[in-house]
């Protein structure tokens, strides 16, 4: 009972302080001490400044040899883009007539590892989960892009060329990857950093997930779940559910343990994204039914995260 209750607690501590701060945005909001444009705001500085800071801090200052971390990204990539393929064809089979097939695709596949993932990794590890999860973010925000394209163009060769143009804008302009590569440079070519800038750096990046958390938290709807509940359900389920067993059972048999482990589980098991409502609204797509998925998953991922931790950290595999 006693191994139990430890096993729980270390669950709770890993998704307890994501819930905390996640709820305090929602109470922040309602109570109007921040509203819509200071989340607006805030996302923006989030995602061009301080989330690339964290990242470009966590890669030079890593001692974790990130070139002996290859296999784990190409085994990320793989699965996760087999799971795209299943994804795509469930949803082909259970919704074939459905006008919104690619946005309830791109809620099933399009993991919030930048901001949800990497809080869990950092709770769980500290600065060097982070660094190791840096480079993994970076792959996933690659083929997360290219896919959510590829769903939500219409078919067609005009379209084609269309969506051929939008994963090329949306690469090379993302400030994360950006900031992911330049760190990669600096730490495989040794390049020296200024304390100051350092120390600078240290600043914006400390600022990150508990700014992002409060803005995830106050950006969102519960009350829009009233409307397209199956849609919404199947992608939740495909999300929290389909997605982590398929990605962790995978790794389990290739025989990935502990850390490696526990970042592919927590990372396939964050909810979808916030950046899918930009893309389906971006694309034409049904936006509200993609705000509706992005609010459902990062409630309940709070609960399947936490069941999972407990599970492979019972069976002592992480």
């Amino acid at each position: 009972m006693e191994m139990i209750i430890e096993q729980l607690l270390f669950s709770a501590s890993i998704t307890g302080p994501i819930c905390l701060m996640l709820a305090l945005g929602v109470l922040l909001k309602r109570t109007q001490i921040i509203n819509e444009n200071f989340i607006d705001v805030a996302s923006k500085l989030v995602f061009n400044v301080t989330l690339p800071a964290l990242l470009f801090l966590s890669i030079i200052s890593s001692n974790h040899s990130l070139a002996s971390s290859a296999h784990l990204i190409g085994y990320g990539l793989i699965a996760n883009l087999l799971f795209f393929i299943l994804s795509t064809y469930a949803t082909g089979r259970l919704f074939p007539k459905h006008k919104d097939q690619g946005v309830i695709i791109q809620g099933g596949f399009r993991a919030n590892t930048a901001i949800i993932g990497l809080a869990y990794v950092s709770n769980a590890y500290g600065s060097s989960g982070v660094a190791l999860a840096a480079v993994y973010v970076a792959s996933m925000t690659l083929l997360y892009n290219i896919q959510a394209v590829i769903c939500l163009s219409p078919k067609g060769e005009e379209s084609s060329q269309r969506a051929f143009g939008v994963i090329i804008k949306t690469i090379t302009k993302n400030p994360l990857i950006i900031a992911i590569m330049v760190g990669m440079l600096f730490y495989l070519l040794a390049i020296p950093v200024p304390k100051m800038v350092l120390d600078a750096g240290h600043y914006f990046a400390n600022m990150t997930l508990p700014l992002a958390l409060l803005c995830t938290g106050g950006s969102l709807d519960i009350g829009s779940l009233k409307h397209e509940k199956h849609s919404t359900w199947f992608s939740t389920s495909l999300k929290l559910i389909f997605a982590p067993l398929f990605i962790t059972i995978g790794a389990l048999l290739l025989g990935y343990r502990e850390i490696e482990l526990a970042l592919v589980f927590l990372m396939s098991s964050a909810p979808t994204a916030a950046a899918s409502y930009v893309m389906a609204r971006a694309m034409g797509g049904n936006a509200p039914l993609a705000a509706n998925i992005i609010a459902l998953t990062t409630v309940c991922s709070l609960v399947t995260c936490t069941l999972g931790i407990f599970i492979l950290s019972a069976l002592r595999l992480i």
